[in-house]
């Protein structure tokens, strides 16, 4: 029996990694029969039967796991965003973020391209987020400006990184570690967005230690398995001043004594993360009646 960790799927083959060796496995029929789905990172016991192939035994306990990309054992999502090209949007950060609280990670802001944009907006974007708890680092992949910092912390930890397309993930993992050779692409200026350049989640060894995860960019997040009550608790702002609210129940929205919007006129609570609250809560009311 060996130990080994999935490092990517393809075909139903999965690709284990033990030590410094891949071997190419099948599962066994049985978790077939259970239909359980076996994830990039997951750690597994194999038993080898041929040269460089295998079949997984038993799959172990998951320590967490990202749902959107669903990677298992994952310790860290780094967000990447980009400060231009395409410019970054507040709400559409606030949504990757409220993705990441839920599956309970350590989670590293990461602002690309800031070579390419005015110091000042990229200073306060990041104090911002900051403010509210958030580890930010602002880089430029292209140039090598705090890649080092980013290296560090990704040092004998499994990470994944997420946000939409065409804010250079793939740049970021090629700087890191040279040799990744990951395909690059250009944001389309018809839609402003990034070319998907990453077709499926893998995980790549880096040589300090610690793992990263390449993963397909997206820009459309759905909030369809949170209830309402829980919402709050993925903005650590609102979460602080809840318990302030008059009542329990309190969602923060239209309910009277509610500590939360008095924060939020008052300033402690940024406004426009209020409203990203207020946008995903009514997002999640509307897709509850669709049940």
């Amino acid at each position: 029996m060996l130990n080994g960790i999935v490092v990517k799927t393809y075909n139903s083959y999965y690709y284990i990694q033990s030590g410094s060796k891949i071997v190419t496995c099948n599962l066994r029929g049985r978790f077939k029969k259970e239909r359980f789905s076996l994830l990039v990172g997951d750690e597994v016991i194999y038993t080898m039967t041929g040269p460089n192939k295998g079949v997984i035994e038993k799959i172990l306990p998951r320590r967490s796991m990202l749902k959107r990309p669903m990677v298992a054992n994952v310790d860290q999502v780094v967000l990447t965003f980009a400060a231009v090209n395409p410019d970054i949007k507040p709400a559409l950060v606030d949504r990757f973020l409220v993705i990441a609280e839920l599956s309970e990670l350590e989670i590293i802001m990461c602002i690309n391209k800031t070579d390419l944009a005015d110091a000042e907006t990229v200073t306060n974007l990041a104090q911002h987020y900051e403010l509210i708890g958030y580890r930010v680092l602002s880089i430029a992949a292209k140039t090598g400006m705090g890649i080092d910092n980013l290296r560090s912390l990704l040092h004998d930890k499994i990470s994944v990184f997420a946000g939409p397309s065409g804010t250079g993930k793939s740049t970021i993992l090629n700087a890191i570690q040279p040799g990744l050779e990951l395909t690059t692409g250009e944001v389309s200026h018809k839609i402003g967005r990034g070319k998907h350049t990453t077709r499926f989640a893998e995980l790549l060894p880096l040589a300090g230690g610690g793992f990263v995860v390449d993963t397909p960019g997206f820009s459309f997040t759905e909030f369809t398995d949170i209830n309402e009550a829980h919402l709050m608790h993925c903005f650590p702002e609102i979460a602080k001043v809840a318990p302030e609210c008059k009542f329990s129940t309190c969602l923060h929205y239209k309910e009277p004594q509610c500590a939360v919007k008095q924060a939020v006129a008052a300033g402690r609570i940024h406004a426009a993360r209020y409203q990203s609250y207020l946008e995903i809560l009514a997002e999640i009311r509307e897709n509850k009646k669709g049940y």
